[in-house]
């Protein structure tokens, strides 16, 4: 059963200056999280790395529908698998406050950019009760 849905776009080019003030990408992502290119050869693709992270936090907050209220941005990740596809990771605060919302679940992330925005889509899915 799904629980909730969240969607996020974000302007790359807003991200060009917290590329160029390592203070700003600090305070809102995770170690996980940092952009590992070369950001004097690509500030862009470092801009649409921040604002497709960055909308997913926010897509994150709609579909569990407390907005930012208790959430920390540094207590969840975007990270990849093995095969570059994107999920969250969880530190304790947010996987407490995910699971006494939505129990038990599932969330599913996609991301996307282009040269000029930046889009996430997250479902979190319930896990169905196992029939005794």
């Amino acid at each position: 059963m799904i629980f909730g849905i969240g969607t996020d776009i974000a302007k790359v080019s807003r991200f060009e200056k917290w590329v160029k003030n390592t203070d700003l990408t600090e305070r809102f992502f995770a170690d996980e999280e940092h952009f590992t290119g070369s950001t004097e050869k690509s500030i862009s693709a470092a801009c649409q790395h921040y604002a497709a992270r960055f909308a997913a936090k926010e897509a994150f907050a709609k579909a569990l529908g407390t907005g930012f209220v208790g959430l920390s941005l540094k207590d969840f990740w975007v990270t990849k698998d093995e095969n570059g596809k994107p999920f969250f990771s969880f530190g304790a605060a947010t996987k407490e406050m995910l699971f006494s919302r939505a129990g038990e679940c599932t969330v599913h992330l996609s991301l996307s950019h282009e040269k000029e925005y930046a889009t996430a889509f997250v479902v979190i899915e319930k896990r169905e009760k196992e029939a005794d």
